[in-house]
């Protein structure tokens, strides 16, 4: 997604209302170091920032830490001409909203649980 952002051609993916989760890279580590030491943590573990946020809003932040405007949209068909069928449906345009509910309940803290300053530390 970098490059067409970098070149000023980012934007929404579809309709842009799908929920985008997201973390950042170094609180996946500190998130899997914490879910190792913390033994009254079991089963499935979800690795997100604990702020969703839909494809259009995620378009929008990353377009500002670039500087640069988001304001082509890629097309459904678009993308499932690029990428194929099922690809385009289960990466891109799929919907979840899925949040750290046991991460967060188990004590774990987030450097970044904004998308914002993520990007910002990443770009």
């Amino acid at each position: 997604m970098l490059t067409p952002f970098k070149l000023g051609l980012g934007g929404r993916m579809g309709s842009g209302q799908q929920w985008w989760s997201w973390i950042h890279v170094d609180d996946v580590v500190r998130g899997i170091h914490h879910a190792i030491r913390t033994h009254s943590l079991s089963g499935p573990v979800n690795f997100v920032a604990p702020a969703p946020l839909r494809n259009v809003e995620f378009t929008k932040v990353l377009a500002s830490v670039l500087g640069r405007s988001a304001f082509f949209a890629v097309p459904e068909f678009a993308l499932r001409l690029a990428f194929g069928e099922m690809a385009a449906a289960e990466l891109l345009l799929a919907s979840q909203r899925v949040e750290p509910g046991k991460l967060t309940a188990s004590g774990f803290t987030f450097r970044f649980r904004e998308l914002r300053a993520a990007l910002e530390n990443l770009i």
